[in-house]
């Protein structure tokens, strides 16, 4: 993002009547490559694709923010490449990581990566290294450290159910492989700020926490988490969950947490409560079925009906729930950023 926008996200996050209210969407592969006329692997495979799609974004919607900004990412296969895992590329489906742990023993055996030389790793970063120079010849600049959650990673390497399963019945082997993971995520986390010199924020993604209680999220996740939040000393500590939160909504800001992006079973305004306004929120009209497969009027009225439900539209980022996914089409988020504009410059009795 540029620095006007860079300046209105740090606004929104500490609680300023930032006016036009922001409009702001993580996008990455899941939407980008086929929006932008190409396939997901062209996308992954190709500097030039990569580039020009997300320039391509930028120049169609100047007045939405994007998160985190030229995300250089392998879907879910970034981190967990690190360890040994096999990944599975598809031309225009989204590649998976291959368990390599089949039984708790296996924890044992596993090393802590190197984000300087392992997996997939270094891709990521030279593919932003090269094209830094172009990024930065539009006014953007690399803003984020991003990595998938330690959850996130431990479930592609073990699978989900096994996981969550082996959380009860072996919990301290868990927390071996959560302490493993985090170490490392925290040297990758590290090393993109050594790259990248502008980077000012983190930005975690973790749909795990959202399967767990408040009693294991405290035990299993929040540590874990503050840890990862917490290594740098940065403006924006960003946590995508787009699973449930009721559990850990009222942790988050212990957590190190300061811009939270989450899903369509909550609503914002009871967000609001449960994070004690403490918390900016990015959310949530529902991506699926209004975003993506709705008309340009269904967008319009899902975002009329979410902000007539704020007495305090202030630490709000107005988006969907979660990331943008496949098939939103340009005209949806034009009418999403237009709509909110109105609202915007309408007097509150106008507007309720």
């Amino acid at each position: 993002m540029d620095d006007t926008q860079w300046q209105t996200l740090l606004g929104v996050i500490r609680g300023d009547d930032v006016t036009p209210r922001p409009v702001a969407f993580i996008i990455d592969s899941p939407w980008l490559p086929n929006w932008a006329g190409m396939s997901i692997l062209d996308y992954y495979t190709s500097e030039e694709r990569w580039l020009g799609a997300n320039l391509k974004a930028i120049g169609e919607f100047p007045e939405c923010i994007f998160l985190p900004g030229f995300w250089s990412e392998f879907g879910m296969c970034t981190e967990p490449s690190a360890f040994g895992a096999k990944c599975l590329f598809y031309e225009n489906e989204f590649p998976f990581a291959e368990k390599l742990i089949h039984g708790v023993d296996d924890i044992d055996r596993l090393v802590r990566p190197n984000p300087e030389r392992d997996g997939l790793l270094p891709f990521v970063i030279k593919r932003l290294q090269q094209c830094r120079p172009r990024i930065e010849a539009t006014g953007h600049k690399i803003r984020f450290a991003v990595s998938r959650g330690p959850l996130n990673v431990a479930s592609f390497l073990m699978g989900t159910t096994e996981f969550l399963t082996e959380m009860k019945v072996n919990p301290d082997k868990i927390h071996y492989l959560l302490r493993l993971i985090t170490g490392f995520l925290g040297d990758w986390i590290e090393y993109q700020r050594d790259c990248f010199p502008t980077i000012d924020g983190v930005l975690l993604l973790d749909d795990i926490v959202g399967f767990i209680g408040e009693e294991d999220f405290r035990e299993f996740a929040q540590p874990y988490l503050k840890e990862l939040f917490t290594r740098l000393p940065v403006s924006v500590r960003f946590f995508h969950n787009d699973s449930p939160c009721r559990a850990s909504a009222a942790h988050l800001h212990d957590t190190g947490i300061n811009l939270y992006n989450m899903g369509i079973d909550v609503t914002l305004r009871d967000l609001q409560t449960w994070t004690h306004g403490e918390v900016a929120l990015m959310g949530n009209v529902p991506p699926r079925d209004v975003l993506a497969f709705g008309t340009a009027k269904d967008v319009e009225g899902a975002v009329d009906a979410q902000f007539r439900s704020l007495a305090d539209p202030r630490r709000i980022l107005f988006s969907c729930g979660g990331g943008m996914p496949p098939h939103v089409p340009t005209e949806n988020i034009r009418a999403f950023a237009a709509r909110l504009r109105t609202l915007s410059e309408r007097r509150p009795a106008d507007v309720n």
